[in-house]
């Protein structure tokens, strides 16, 4: 670094010389000048902390290491191409320049690029989002919709022209004569990507005949299928009402709408395999079951035959069956009519008792007679004991009301001092000039107030 220049005292100068004083502004302005001219672009590496995204949409942060520490700023502008987003304690790489902020005179570094350490930028991005959306319940299997068995209409999400597009029509017209295919265009590369991704699924989504969606495309580098690790795939992916298979790349190749969906493909041409079964299969199951159906009939047939012969060596002539019914109805009627005549005889002999013992009406109304005169006089005698209990009580309840009486206070040479209709119960409700009501034992005096003792 060249020498800084802030217009200090030189050494050589004179004793005498009056040194160039400067303010701070100025002081501050040079260091900035100095700092930003020799280090114009610089890179770093060390470890995150005090990070913090602001509202307006910038970042701010420190950068570290073991023994020293850089304050840092990372603009909208720029962060916004991040493909990750940055955290306490993950160690990046960075490209800036050193830039001073004079009102307060601190120095940071302005960061225009960052990458993390170890795994690159696109493999911390789909982790971080992929932690993300599983916390969310994205993935989680009680969300996944079943594929229908024998789907009539299939759409495709991809691109038109690619080689994933052809490969699945291959597969599903092999398979399946009968099935209805609409291809919904996409991009499946690059920036705009994600967007018309998402507008493929929604527009395969409101086909209202559409019973299940494939969205995917070939083989590539991470880079090339970033387009399905992008968070507003995934969640257009698990707004959609129809089922969706996600076929991206290779068998090996893993991306986030691969989690989200409801089936996971290794591959396109899978995915058609997956989604149709094959005719010929189909056919096959259909004739086998039909062999198992007629072999089931057969035995099912036989079993009610020997059934039906098993029954009609149990069956009795029904003319045989009315005769032995009608002897036991003779039976019956016999029993019945024994029944009844002794039923007669004994309810005859109870009458016959019944009257023998009947007595005359007289002896019985005489007998209630007498025995309501005795409860008469039992009833007087008690109303006459309870009257003169009541009285005894009453004359005590008088006396104890009348010892506890007001006016016998007041015989004893007590008054009963009233203002204004309320009874005077101490000095502080009087005041001089007041007039009050003084009730005697006899009579009642009408007095004014002249001097009040408290």
């Amino acid at each position: 670094m060249s020498q800084m220049q802030f217009g200090l005292s030189q050494p050589e100068a004179k004793v005498n010389s009056t040194p160039k004083i400067l303010s701070i502004t100025q002081i501050n302005r040079l260091i900035k000048n100095q700092l930003e001219g020799e280090f114009s672009t610089v890179w770093l590496q060390g470890e995150v902390s005090n990070f913090k995204a602001h509202t307006s949409g910038h970042f701010y942060f420190s950068l570290k290491d073991s023994n020293a520490q850089i304050s840092a700023v990372m603009f909208r502008g720029q962060n916004s191409k991040l493909k990750f987003k940055p955290a306490v304690g993950m160690e990046v790489i960075i490209r800036g320049r050193i830039t001073v902020y004079e009102p307060r005179g601190n120095y940071q570094i302005l960061c225009e690029s960052m990458e993390p350490v170890g795994a690159g930028a696109l493999q911390q991005a789909f982790e971080q989002l992929k932690t993300k959306l599983r916390a969310e319940g994205l993935f989680s299997s009680e969300h996944k919709k079943k594929l229908p068995v024998l789907p009539k209409h299939i759409a495709l999400v991809t691109a038109p022209t690619g080689a994933a597009v052809q490969d699945m029509l291959n597969v599903l017209s092999r398979r399946s004569q009968s099935v209805n295919i609409t291809v919904v265009p996409c991009l499946v590369q690059g920036e705009a990507a994600p967007n018309s991704i998402v507008k493929g699924l929604v527009q395969a989504n409101q086909i209202n005949n559409v019973d299940v969606i494939i969205v995917g495309r070939g083989g590539g580098s991470m880079e090339d299928l970033w387009g399905f690790n992008s968070e507003l795939v995934a969640r257009a992916i698990f707004a959609c009402e129809k089922p969706v298979i996600s076929a991206v790349g290779h068998e090996v190749d893993f991306t986030i709408a691969d989690f989200v969906a409801d089936l996971r493909a290794p591959t396109p041409s899978a995915a058609a395999e997956l989604v149709v079964e094959n005719s010929e299969n189909l056919i096959e199951t259909l004739n086998s079951y039909s062999q198992r159906l007629q072999r089931s009939t057969v035995v099912k047939l036989d079993s009610l035959k020997q059934s039906v012969l098993n029954l009609e060596k149990r069956l009795i002539d029904p003319r045989r069956h009315l005769q032995d019914l009608n002897f036991r109805l003779d039976e019956l009627i016999v029993r019945l009519e024994n029944s009844i005549s002794n039923k007669i005889k004994q309810s005859s002999l109870k009458v016959t008792a019944l009257k023998s013992g009947l007595k005359k009406p007289q002896d019985l109304i005489l007998q209630k007679k007498s025995k309501l005169e005795f409860f008469e006089q039992a009833l007087l005698q008690k109303m006459k004991d309870k009257i003169d209990s009541l009285k005894l009580k009453l004359g005590k309840t008088t006396v104890a009301m009348d010892s506890m009486s007001p006016l016998k206070v007041i015989e004893r040479g007590y008054a009963i001092t009233s203002k204004d209709n309320k009874i005077v119960k101490g000095s502080d409700q009087l005041n001089i000039d007041d007039e009050v009501n003084i009730k005697l034992a006899k009579g009642e005096v009408l007095a004014t107030i002249n001097k009040i003792i408290k």
